[in-house]
């Protein structure tokens, strides 16, 4: 499992200057700073879509809080939030993919 670390973009930056940041996902997972203004950034550059799955380890009145999932076209690009609710016990998010042949990452903070 790696540790993404977190890159701050101006609120202004296109698509390409976020991906020139991204680096290949690990098979076993990653973890990213979580909090406001924070986002995953995942391409899948594979000729088959992938998941990439973002844990919520917490609850809401003692009922499990689903995981968030998000499923990358072949060739596409994709973001899921990073905010605080996907907090696990190390203070990051935890991150796995079903596959990660042609996946690349990164995790960002938006300017403010």
């Amino acid at each position: 499992m790696a540790d993404l670390s977190l890159t701050t973009v101006p609120v202004d930056a296109g698509i390409a200057d976020v991906a020139g940041q991204a680096a290949a996902a690990d098979a076993g997972g990653d973890t990213a700073p979580v909090g406001p203004h924070r986002f995953l950034y995942v391409a899948n550059a594979d000729a088959s879509p992938h998941t990439v799955t973002v844990a919520t380890p917490g609850t809401v009145k003692g009922l499990a809080v689903a995981d968030a999932s998000l499923v990358v076209a072949a060739g596409d690009h994709g973001i899921l939030p990073l905010n605080n609710v996907y907090r696990g016990a190390t203070g990051r998010a935890a991150i796995t993919y079903d596959d990660v042949t042609s996946v690349t990452v990164a995790a960002f903070e938006l300017e403010t």
